[in-house]
């Protein structure tokens, strides 16, 4: 499993935000489109004890952070 993890959508600005944020620290992580894959958005689910805002950063499979900057866009 990745050290860090990103949940999101292609179309959420703040998941694209976080994403070129992770990638200017020259992070590596693996990103999943919870719109798209039913899997990813269950395990966002269960590991976000429910929550439906995008970006969810989780880290060594924990949650690290839900939204960006105080906002998100919800699935």
């Amino acid at each position: 499993m990745a050290r860090l993890e990103l949940f999101g959508t292609a179309g959420c600005p703040y998941t694209q935000e976080m994403r070129e944020y992770l990638e200017f620290r020259g992070e590596e992580f693996v990103e999943y489109d919870v719109e798209f894959d039913a899997e990813a958005r269950a395990r966002m689910f269960e590991l976000a004890k429910g929550q439906r805002t995008v970006p969810v950063l989780i880290e060594d499979g924990q949650v690290a952070q839900i939204g960006w900057q105080g906002r998100g866009c919800v699935v």
